[in-house]
């Protein structure tokens, strides 16, 4: 199945995957970073599925999100009625929990159920207990999952399977509900009906705060709605996405966990919940980001877990084969030890924001961000992997240098405009020197344009955060044709890609091959309508619009020649570049792209 074809259910704590045939295919318990217990997206049926949908091996099959919430609903026509399955997973309950509801809408409809758990990562099969006429529970190690349903289940071949038919007017539930394997179910079986309205409630209610009244209004609301069950509730982190290991190229190896929460999406994600009216959201967000890079400022990670965790260590699951056979399936992320200079400014930058829209931040937040400003002070000189996580050899990266000098930049504006205590006349004349030296090592006079790395020729869509950032306005003569010769060389079926992979992977220190970057797309239309070329910036960002699934949700990559959805999904950056870039593109609003380039 299709990446695209997968819609997404959430409770603020985990993710699952509902494929478009009725399939769970992937989900995470307790949390998002923790062990899957479907992974069948990943390998194959055996490593564990939830199918619920019509007994008709070919209905016609509708699907679509109910109003402006994350309920999910799947209509199935058959030659003898129609019924309709409804996903969901309550908010607020203290128990991880997913409801499904079997109901009838017209004839008679037979249905199929059929789930095969399998804990660690489609690896470990349970232990199964009947619990009477109620469903079971299924337990292996500290984990266990009970199935409460008045349908009767049986076992066949290490799977639970259940027949049955609705009519008209009739409905039939399952309740799935994660616990310690040491302690009993959970919450008492809920009422189902009671959690469905709570439920609707809630993300209605949610959806309605949304001040955004714009162009392109469903669409922007469908990805906040998406960050929004991509942020893990109990510390505001927000996660890249629900996934790892969704190829950026299938049948290749450029397969990443990304159920991690990257600093480098702070200040977009930030501007993205502030200008929507999200402002708990966005506090949330700044308060975790401030508890995790807390300490050491040479131990400032690119990426930490759901709540702040800092040992992701990278490792491959042998016993699965991957998403269309793209190996290896990892979980964890090594490039969390890398060196990455872009961060410190984002970090700065994003504080920067807070401090402008209001967020208050307090003396212990500004000394460490004086700690961080001095590390970049003492440091921007060295070379690092840069904003591509590269598993290459470091380089001096013009995008990660322009990323060093908004770190000393936004720390000079903080005292000039904030009264806080800092060195600027010190911290100015840094800002210069990190300038100059991207403007005499960074650009290439042959190609009249700024290039990848101090001495490279190639051209990488980074360099379009230049005049975002503000580094140079987007009318300069250097800005301008760096921009024309990314739409020339980087621009693939219409979308941008980060850069060209098809060398020896002397750079990056990978095999050739990925899609295009989606939020590198939507940097281009904020560069165009930062230029003037507001046209071209809405036919580019209409495109975009094209390119999401049927349920309005975004993957990582695009691959224009197969034109499909590739990499982790939902990716909340692509969400995040999307919301973003709608505010920008509205003539009747101030948006990110004017107000980050220039505040």
């Amino acid at each position: 199945m299709k990446i695209e074809q997968y819609a997404v259910i959430g409770d603020m704590h985990t993710m699952a995957l509902v494929g478009s045939n009725g399939s769970i295919d992937w989900l995470c318990l307790p949390k998002f970073g923790s062990h899957a217990c479907f992974a069948s997206l990943l390998g194959i049926e055996a490593n564990g599925y939830w199918r619920l949908s019509a007994a008709d091996p070919n209905p016609s099959v509708k699907r679509s999100y109910r109003g402006d919430t994350l309920v999910l609903e799947t209509e199935y026509t058959t030659p003898g009625g129609r019924a309709r399955v409804i996903d969901f997973m309550p908010v607020g309950s203290r128990s991880r929990q997913i409801i499904r509801i079997v109901e009838g809408i017209e004839g008679r409809v037979d249905m199929h159920m059929r789930m095969v758990i399998r804990f660690d990562y489609g690896l470990t099969v349970p232990w199964v207990r009947h619990l009477g006429d109620s469903g079971f529970v299924a337990i292996a190690g500290p984990n266990a999952l009970t199935l409460h349903t008045k349908v009767k289940t049986r076992g066949v071949d290490l799977s639970s399977v259940a027949d049955f038919a609705v009519g008209e007017g009739e409905l039939e539930s399952f309740v799935l509900v994660w616990h310690p394997s040491n302690e009993e179910g959970g919450e008492p079986t809920p009422d189902v009906k009671l959690e469905l309205e709570k439920t609707h409630a809630f993300w209605s209610e949610w959806s309605a705060r949304c001040r955004y009244r714009g162009p392109w209004r469903a669409a922007m609301i469908r990805s906040l709605i998406t960050l929004k069950a991509l942020t893990y509730e109990p510390t505001g982190g927000i996660m890249a996405a629900a996934t790892t290991s969704l190829p950026e190229f299938v049948g290749g190896v450029r397969n990443w966990d990304y159920r991690y929460c990257w600093l480098r999406d702070a200040t977009f994600t930030l501007y993205s919940f502030m200008t929507a009216g999200y402002s708990e959201e966005a506090r949330a967000w700044i308060n975790w980001l401030l508890r995790a890079v807390a300490g050491d400022p040479s131990q400032l990670q690119i990426m930490y877990g759901e709540s702040g965790e800092r040992l992701l260590v990278e490792i491959e699951l042998r016993h699965l084969m991957g998403y269309e056979n793209s190996r290896p399936v990892r979980i964890g992320n090594a490039a969390s030890q890398q060196f990455q200079l872009d961060v410190y400014g984002e970090v700065l930058d994003v504080m920067n924001l807070a401090r402008a829209s209001g967020i208050k931040t307090d003396e212990d937040s500004w000394r460490l961000e004086v700690h961080l400003v001095t590390f970049v002070i003492d440091h921007w000189r060295d070379p690092d992997e840069g904003l591509w996580e590269i598993r290459g050899p470091r380089r001096h990266f013009t995008h990660s240098k322009v990323m060093a000098w908004v770190a000393v930049d936004r720390a000079i504006k903080a005292v000039e405009q904030y009264g806080l205590d800092g060195d600027v006349a010190g911290w100015s004349s840094v800002r210069s020197a990190i300038h100059e030296d991207i403007c005499r090592e960074g650009f290439h006079p042959g190609r009249n344009a700024f290039t990848q790395y101090y001495g490279a020729t190639e051209l990488d869509a980074s360099l379009l955060m230049m005049p975002l950032v503000g580094f140079l306005p987007a009318s300069d003569p250097r800005i301008v044709s760096t921009v024309e010769l990314i739409e020339k060389e980087l621009i693939s079926g219409g979308f941008v890609q980060r850069y060209q992979t098809s060398g020896t992977g002397e750079v990056d220190g990978l095999p050739p091959g990925e899609g295009a970057f989606l939020p590198c797309s939507f940097w281009l239309a904020d560069c165009l309508f930062l230029m003037g070329r507001t046209d071209d910036a809405r036919e580019l960002f209409e495109r975009l619009l094209a390119v999401r699934s049927d349920l309005g949700l975004l993957s990582e990559e695009f691959d224009p020649i197969a034109r499909r959805q590739l990499g982790n999904f939902p990716q909340a950056f692509s969400h995040v570049c999307l919301v973003n870039t709608a505010y920008n593109l509205n003539p009747q609003t101030v948006g990110p792209a004017e107000e980050r380039s220039s505040i």
